[in-house]
């Protein structure tokens, strides 16, 4: 089968509602800094009035690897997406979300009744996200959502850590990856959140050293899935692993590790990418995405992985100077990544 498709990101189908809010909203509202909690639909449609009484929201067609998934878009590069949405109207602004931001999405609606999800994102005055997650509709999301012949269309599956915490949408990630491989594609994994690590590190592991072929992580969330607090050390682990592993790290911009199984991109060795300049961190949320995109899109435009990890540093670098986890001016990363 002709490989028509880029990279095809697979997740969590979420309506993103943004609002900046003053430090003292998130204790007011017992939300833990920084993290990203799962809630019912009551606390969501809670959290939803809250976050509207501060400030205006906005509404962003999202999820992780949608946003990562748009990104890619923007860049140029054949871009899809699968997750799944409810049989509602912000199940309908999803599906239009991504189609206009020039993503493939074919994803059927749910017909169980179950809403679509939603993340209330509080975003404090030093740039930091805290996300109250409603997964909605995606509980539903199934091996009966992964067919054979769109996995097959792509050169790249993007995988969301996230899907991780349901046990059927495990299973469809894991058929997923084992599809790409059998097909001749590529299996990246992000894996979104130390806390997602937290709760299963053992399938991680076992993912990065058998199914993926790059790995995605900010600092925080590889020394979590290795237990240890040296990056070095957890690094010095993932040489013997299959993958090439991207890792961010804020300011000091990231990490891009060839293990000693690819010979032919230069591996063993470690690039150290720079970050991006920056004149103001205004909502972190989709730096990690964004980085992804750039060097997903990168690779797919025949950069080398460090230059392609540059153009991941010049996407973060972008769309955290603005609210929401979209870029707003992608065009230009890529004659200043290839300069």
């Amino acid at each position: 089968m002709t490989k028509d498709i880029d990279v095809l990101g697979i997740g969590n189908a979420i309506m993103d509602i943004i609002a900046p809010v003053p430090d003292g909203f998130l204790s007011a509202q017992g939300i833990e800094r920084g993290s990203m909690t799962l809630v019912d639909e009551p606390r969501a449609l809670s959290l939803n009035a809250a976050l509207k009484s501060e400030a205006d929201l906005r509404e962003i067609a999202g999820g992780s690897a949608a946003n990562t998934m748009v990104g890619i878009a923007g860049l140029g590069v054949r871009a899809g997406y699968i997750g799944k949405i409810g049989e509602d109207g912000v199940g309908q602004r999803l599906a239009e979300g991504y189609r206009e931001a020039g993503v493939w999405f074919a994803t059927k609606p749910t017909t169980s009744g179950t809403a679509s999800a939603r993340c209330m994102i509080a975003v404090t005055p030093d740039g930091q996200r805290s996300m109250s997650t409603f997964l909605g509709a995606n509980a539903d999301f199934s091996i009966d959502d992964i067919h054979r012949d769109e996995i097959a269309r792509a050169k790249t599956i993007y995988l969301e850590g996230y899907l991780f915490d349901s046990d059927t949408q495990k299973a469809a990630y894991v058929q997923a990856a084992e599809h790409a491989q059998a097909t001749g594609g590529q299996v990246a994994l992000t894996l979104s959140d130390s806390f997602c690590v937290a709760r299963h590190r053992a399938g991680f592991r076992h993912l990065a050293e058998h199914q993926t072929d790059i790995l995605f992580a900010n600092e925080e969330e590889l020394l979590a899935l290795f237990e240890t607090d040296s990056l070095d050390a957890a690094l010095d682990e993932l040489t013997d692993m299959r993958p090439v592993v991207c890792v961010t790290r804020s300011a000091k911009g990231s990490i891009i590790q060839i293990p000693k199984s690819r010979p032919e991109d230069g591996g063993p060795r470690r690039h150290l990418v720079p970050a991006a300049p920056i004149k103001q961190i205004v909502d972190t949320t989709g730096a990690g995405d964004q980085y992804a995109a750039g060097v997903l899109a990168g690779r797919e435009m025949g950069l080398s992985w460090a230059d392609a990890g540059y153009l991941g540093s010049l996407a973060a670098a972008e769309v955290i100077q603005h609210y929401g986890a979209r870029p707003e001016t992608p065009v230009h990363f890529i004659a200043a990544a290839t300069a």
